[in-house]
């Protein structure tokens, strides 16, 4: 019900069965089937503002009307009245079948003479028959003082087109009319019901907008689509489109559908079953050519449809179905060979189209048996759709066609080019690396044009699929047989000089990006030179060549040209990429912004969504972590299993659990064969996920764990050479290598992270290598010498900004400066305060972010360090069975899953006392719980 409806329906029900006078009411509430009127029906049943009158629904059904009483009920006693012993409502007799009006009126009279208020309801009266409506006629037109009555129908159902009982009615002056609509669910309101069933998580964009497409809005229907969901898959992480279009029509919508072309005489059925096979609103003419009818029948058969309410007419003179789905129904039940007939005419009507809607004529040639016709409808939609934008569509479309084993071998060649193009800006699926592998793999295609298939394979592979290594090897292949189109053996140049997505070593990527570069430079081309420039700008970016943001202003340039747009896109998100993991914040924004708009310019579905995905990255660096976790795992949902979009959402869902003490969520989301992350992830995205894997082994004590993850990590950095990468991790991983008793291997380590970047001025790198000398100071046992560098850290941190970075830096250096006093060092009073002044405030900040675990461990740093004057007297307070500040501290971890020795680890206790904090804390819940309780059966009591 639209949100009209339901003001207008809140009104009514205040101003007349609220307070109701001696003046009657009739509320009419219409709407098609499935758009709610019986939960109206049940709301107003149970609604206060009616439960003080009596209730009497008359149910017309097809054997007859039910009547139901429902006795007003016992009023409650009053506040501040004396009270009295309760007395349970009545309750409603079972409903009565009455076979004919006659009966129905002798047993209705008595309960609306009541002599007082009465509301009564007459639910489905579409169904009701002459009798039926004479008595309700009778009964409007000289309704009992006070009266109340709704009247619920089907309008498409009615036997006289707008009149409800069949004749119009002499309505008393005295008797207020009000007719309800309730209208379809609109976009949101359609989101809003499929995820409070199924969860933000598990519904995409694409899904939610599938179900408002194929249910038309009406609410029975979006309900029971999403029931089949749940039925046919089970709770799952992520239904999809695809998994919708499989459950096909819900069993009611298509009784009701095939009923209603049921109950049409067979010469009138025509023009239904070519709007089933048409599959949109359509016109008169159109429906009449499909169905093989003159315009005489044809008219006719089109009235007898919308009469029984097969068909509906929409605002601009076109028919079809209240929803796509009770087409489906209809199509399915139809016989193979008028299928195919009418397939072939709908053809026909869209061929004579100007333009021709090339991929829905491809789907109805392809479905009447014309295999000619189709493939070529099906390489005219698939060009149409690339120069559009609409690249999943012509994937869609050309991966259908080069399954089909009747397609001749040069046709395929065509349209494999068509697809892996779309493939490389849409969003990729297994089966198109399969139809691309199978036509790679059929020797009569020139050298050329395998290459052309073959670079946009790689880019699949590499950019998409997650397979880098795979996708290197085609690339390199593919430059071999594409010396004769310089242009494009220079895109397949470019992407091997990306160090991003393969592990090969950084040298190999330097040495294609200055061939590529070479080639550039003396190339006519400008679109080549485009996409060259846009994958170059990363691998500038990520050597710390500053070259790398006057190539970047060089591609901004090319947005005029429409045909460049999905490499300037490309470009844009790659630099905010790159620029992310190196620091320069402040640019990331303006880039991410800039580069996805381009993209939906441009119809680089891909590049727009891994444009999303580093924007939730950019979130979790900055500290905009409110709602993040919904953002993130929606994006999840929604990208699937593609590893490079996924990773940022990944990265961003696990960073969050091991801030809040999630750590079982953590490695849940940071998880993968062998590797942190699945395997084929981007580089930078794994090394930030060993970082944690390692800080969490740290966390639990678990040194060996903790060292050895380090040195794996460090092993990946170390083969591929971009050190830049290692900011997220190297901190980390010093630390775990220091306190495992490898000390000199964590200063070589230090050292190899400080060559490694080779004096450039690059954000995160920097402040994460301060960090790591302050490690290595503070695990030497010089906690003071280590201060410094862990404010420098901090300054650097905090000037991106990176605030949680910025935190967990400040606390390492306020620690130290307490480590040092107690060690015997500097105890300037002033420094000392200051450091206990800082510790909390960074207790504030990480709880103000939402990092609970981290917040505790910081109180428990805290505590252990305040003055002297500050600890509390001696003895324990008494809380009563309120929970201590220590015990809902432990609560608090354990319920985010952290067992008591992690709990311990935290919060600097032994296991015995966590266990003891336990074991109170339960004790006090429970008999809060019981407290509760008890109030509860007081206030019904009263």
């Amino acid at each position: 019900m639209s949100t009209l409806s339901d003001e207008v329906w809140e009104r009514w029900l205040q101003q007349t069965v609220a307070h109701p006078g001696r003046q009657s009411a009739l509320l009419l509430l219409e709407g098609r089937a499935g758009t709610g009127k019986s939960r109206l029906v049940d709301r107003l049943l149970d609604s206060a503002e009616a439960g003080g009158r009596p209730r009497v629904v008359l149910t017309f059904t097809s054997s007859g009307v039910a009547l139901t009483h429902h006795p007003a009920r016992v009023p409650r006693t009053e506040p501040g009245a004396t009270p009295v012993r309760e007395r349970p409502d009545p309750v409603a007799l079972p409903p009565r079948i009455h076979p004919d009006a006659a009966a129905l009126a002798g047993d209705l009279e008595p309960l609306l003479e009541s002599g007082g208020p009465v509301l009564l309801i007459a639910d489905d009266v579409h169904r009701a028959d002459s009798a039926g409506r004479d008595l309700l006629r009778g009964l409007l037109e000289q309704p009992p003082a006070g009266l109340a009555t709704v009247l619920t129908y089907r309008p498409e159902e009615l036997a006289e087109p707008g009149l409800v009982l069949g004749r119009a009615v002499a309505y008393p002056a005295r008797l207020t009319v009000l007719r309800i609509r309730l209208e379809p669910l609109d976009a949101d309101e359609v989101r809003r019901l499929v995820e409070d069933r199924l969860g933000p998580e598990c519904c995409p964009p694409e899904l939610v907008a599938r179900i408002h497409e194929r249910s038309a809005g009406v609410p029975q229907v979006v309900v029971d689509l999403v029931r089949q969901l749940e039925d046919a898959y089970g709770p799952r992480e992520r239904y999809t489109a695809k998994d919708l279009d499989a459950t096909g029509p819900p069993v009611r919508l298509a009784e009701l559908a095939v009923g209603r072309l049921a109950a049409l005489p067979e010469e009138h059925r025509a023009v239904a079953r070519a709007a089933a096979v048409l599959d949109e609103p359509s016109s008169a003419a159109d429906l009449y050519a499909v169905a093989a009818l003159p315009g005489a029948a044809g008219r006719e058969a089109l009235v007898a449809s919308l009469r029984g309410a097969v068909l509906l007419e929409n605002d601009r003179d076109l028919y079809g179905f209240p929803s796509p789905l009770a087409g489906t129904a209809l199509y399915g039940e139809m016989p193979g060979p008028l299928r195919q007939d009418m397939h072939r005419r709908a053809a026909d009507v869209l061929a004579h189209r100007h333009p021709v809607p090339w991929a829905r004529l491809a789907a109805h040639r392809h479905r009447g048996g014309q295999i000619r016709g189709w493939l070529k409808a099906v390489e005219h939609a698939a060009q149409q759709c690339a120069e559009a934008g609409a690249h999943q569509t012509a994937i869609d479309l050309l991966e259908q066609a080069l399954s089909h084993p009747a397609v001749p071998r040069e046709t395929r060649a065509r349209l494999a080019r068509l697809l892996a193009h779309s493939a490389v800006l849409g969003l990729h699926t297994d089966q198109t690396v399969q139809v691309l592998r199978q036509i790679l793999d059929e020797q009569s295609l020139p050298p050329a044009v395998r290459g052309q298939i073959r670079l946009d394979l790689g880019l699949v592979l590499y950019n998409q699929a997650g397979r880098g290594l795979q996708g290197w090897v085609e690339l390199e292949q593919a430059v071999d047989e594409l010396a004769e189109r310089p242009a494009l053996a220079a895109r397949a140049m470019s992407a091997l000089a990306m160090p991003v997505m393969s592990s090969v070593p950084l040298e190999r990527n330097l040495h294609w990006l200055e061939k590529v570069q070479k080639m550039a430079a003396g190339s006519h081309d400008d679109e080549a030179r485009t996409a060259v420039d846009a994958n170059c700008i990363a691998v500038l970016l990520e050597i710390g060549d500053p070259t790398a943001w006057d190539v970047l202003e060089r591609l901004r340039g090319q947005t005029e040209q429409s045909d460049r747009l999905p490499h300037v896109a490309r470009g844009l998100v790659n630099a905010a990429d790159a620029a992310l993991w190196l620091g320069h914040l402040s640019r990331v924004g303006e880039l991410l912004e800039e580069g996805v708009d381009v993209a939906v310019r441009g119809g680089a579905t891909y590049v727009e969504q891994d444009g999303r995905g580093t924007g939730l990255l950019l979130d979790w660096v900055t500290g905009t972590w409110d709602g993040l976790t919904t953002r993130a795992r929606a994006f999840v949902a929604e990208t699937g299993v593609m590893p490079g979009p996924a990773a940022d959402a990944r990265i961003v869902l696990g960073m969050l659990a091991l801030a809040q003490g999630e750590w079982q969520q953590m490695a849940a989301w940071l998880s993968g064969e062998g590797h942190p992350l699945p395997v084929g992830s981007p580089l930078p995205h794994v090394a930030a996920a060993s970082g944690a894997l390692v800080r969490t082994a740290l966390a639990r004590g678990d040194l060996d764990s903790a060292a050895s993850e380090a040195a794996d990590a460090w092993d990946r950095l170390r083969d591929k050479g971009v050190w830049a990468w290692a900011a997220e991790l190297a901190p980390w991983a010093v630390e775990a290598t220091a306190r495992a008793g490898r000390r000199q291997t964590a200063e070589a380590m230090t050292a190899e992270f400080e060559a490694g970047l080779k004096d450039t001025a690059l954000p995160s790198p920097m402040a994460a290598l301060s960090w790591c000398r302050g490690i290595l100071l503070d695990t030497a046992g010089r906690p003071a010498e280590a201060v410094p560098h862990f404010q420098d850290a901090t300054e650097r941190y905090a000037a991106m900004p990176r605030p949680y970075a910025a935190i967990l830096t400040a606390e390492a250096a306020a620690s130290c400066v307490l480590a040092a006093a107690a060690e015997g060092g500097d105890s300037d009073p002033e420094a000392l305060a200051a450091a206990v002044e800082s510790l909390a405030s960074c207790v504030e900040r990480l709880t103000d972010m939402g990092a609970g675990w981290d917040a505790a461990r910081v109180r428990a740093t805290l505590r252990s360090h305040q003055p002297a004057a500050e600890q509390r007297p001696r003895g324990r307070p008494s809380y009563g069975d309120q929970l201590s500040p220590r015990e809902q501290e432990v609560v608090d971890l354990a319920s985010a899953g952290l067992t008591n020795r992690e709990i311990a680890t935290t919060l600097h206790l032994s296991p015995r006392t966590v266990e003891q904090h336990v074991s109170r804390a339960r004790r006090k819940l429970e008999s809060q719980t019981r407290q509760q309780l008890s109030r509860n059966r007081g206030t019904r009591g009263s």
